[in-house]
């Protein structure tokens, strides 16, 4: 069977996700703390985080009987990269055509 291979882009497209992320990055959390936030079943909320847990955004500590969510920003930094590359090239046609229309 052929394992799907999970990015932050991929974990990051989805609004339940980024909420997540989010709330993680206030504190850690475990699985039912996080899924109080959602209208969604807890199972979904399982699968979202699976999937950010396969991307590495977030780690799961078992501490006792309970599941901690864990924010690791690291891969976020996938996405700062790609990010400021289009920030860079918008500032560089904006400000040509700021200087065309100053002229």
């Amino acid at each position: 069977m052929n394992e799907i291979r999970r990015d932050v882009f991929q974990a990051i497209s989805d609004p339940v996700r980024r909420e997540i992320v989010m709330l993680l990055s206030v504190n850690k959390l475990t699985l039912n703390r996080v899924a109080e936030n959602f209208k969604i079943s807890r199972p979904a909320i399982s699968k979202h985080v699976k999937i950010l847990e396969e991307c590495g955004l977030i780690t799961i500590k078992k501490q006792g009987r309970e599941r901690y969510c864990i924010i690791n920003p690291e891969p976020l930094n996938q996405v700062y990269d790609w990010l400021s590359y289009f920030d860079k090239f918008w500032d560089k046609k904006l400000n040509a055509l700021k200087n065309f229309l100053e002229k």
